[in-house]
């Protein structure tokens, strides 16, 4: 099984970026763990602060991959195009989130991905996207 991590926009910054929030941990190292843990699945990671690239990885991973991991993190609550581009494309998507976005602003409250995506995990931490993973091996 192959599938492909997308994140959105500061998610680069995770381990410095509102460890209240995130988690003191860089998103490479936990990527790492995840490669580690799950050596039965190829896993490849992407991370882009540009909404057209991160639509370009989805179309690009259509037919390449057997799913993806989606944080697009606030472009989740803005970005039509990431929407289109999930709806558009052949493969599974998970859409997940580090926080739990309904305890937090009300614009956070808006997901433009749910509606295409097999599901939706958020609130667990970093341990979302190994949840996502797991969703895949059922």
């Amino acid at each position: 099984m192959k599938l492909n991590i997308i994140n959105g926009p500061n998610l680069n910054l995770l381990g410095k970026r509102e460890p209240e929030i995130y988690g003191g941990k860089s998103f490479e190292d936990y990527f790492r763990e995840l490669q580690f843990k799950y050596t039965a699945i190829e896993l490849s990671y992407v991370q882009s602060n540009l909404e057209g690239e991160l639509i370009t990885h989805i179309q690009e991973s259509d037919e390449v991959y057997d799913g993806i991991i989606l944080n697009a993190a606030a472009y989740t609550h803005t970005s039509v195009g990431i929407g289109d581009a999930v709806a558009a494309i052949g493969i599974p998507v998970i859409e997940v989130h580090i926080s739990n976005t309904f305890a937090r602003e009300e614009f956070r409250h808006q997901s433009y991905i749910s509606k295409y995506a097999k599901g939706v995990i958020l609130g667990f931490g970093l341990q979302s996207y190994e949840l996502a993973i797991q969703s895949f091996m059922k």
